[in-house]
C-alpha cells in the first residue's frame, strides 16, 4: 500500500531515534554489568528489547507503506560516566522519542493514517509509561536515599547472560 511519504520520512526519523536508544541502552546495560550492578543491567538489557520491539513495528511499518527503512542513520549517543548521569541521559533521549511521537502521531492523524497512528499511540505509552517513568523515579531514590544506598541496592545476583 502506498503510504504518505511524510508518513515514510517521520517514521524513519522515528527509527533513527529507537536505534539510537537501543545503542545507547546497550552499552549502558554493559557498563551496569561491568560493575556488578546486575539488577540495572536487567532492566536496561530489558528496555533494550524493547527499544527492538519498536524498531521493529516501525520497520514493518515503513515496508507496508513500501517506504525503504533507513537503518544507517543515528541520532548521536550520550554514553554517562556513573549511574545518574546515565539515567539522565537515558531519560533526556526518552523525553525526545516522546517529543517526537507526539509530532508524528499529529501528522499521522491530519493525513488520515489510522494505523500508523496506534501503533506510534502504543510506542508513546511504552515510552513515556514505562521507560522514562522508571528512570525518573531512580533519579528520585537517588536523591532520596543517597547514590552509595541506591548502588548498594542495584548491585543483585548475577545471571547468566
Amino acid at each position: 500500500m502506498q503510504g504518505d511519504n511524510g508518513v515514510i520520512q517521520q517514521l524513519n526519523s522515528l527509527l533513527a531515534g529507537e536505534l539510537t536508544a537501543i545503542d545507547q541502552y546497550f552499552i549502558h546495560s554493559r557498563m551496569y554489568h561491568n560493575w556488578g550492578f546486575f539488577r540495572l543491567y536487567e532492566k536496561t538489557h530489558h528496555e533494550m528489547q524493547e527499544e527492538t520491539e519498536h524498531a521493529d513495528w516501525l520497520i514493518k511499518r515503513i515496508l507496508f507503506l513500501e517506504g525503504t527503512p533507513d537503518l544507517a542513520t543515528r541520532q548521536g549517543l550520550h554514553v554517562g560516566k556513573d549511574v545518574p548521569q546515565m539515567f539522565s541521559n537515558d531519560l533526556d533521549l526518552e523525553y525526545a522519542v516522546v517529543k517526537e511521537l507526539k509530532s508524528v502521531i499529529a501528522y499521522c492523524e491530519s493525513v488520515k493514517d489510522y494505523i500508523t497512528r496506534d501503533i506510534l499511540e502504543q510506542m508513546l505509552k511504552d515510552t513515556e509509561e514505562d521507560h522514562a517513568y522508571w528512570l525518573e523515579k531512580q533519579l528520585g531514590l537517588i536523591k532520596s536515599v543517597g547514590l552509595e544506598n541506591y548502588l548498594q541496592s542495584a548491585m543483585g545476583e548475577e545471571s547468566s547472560t
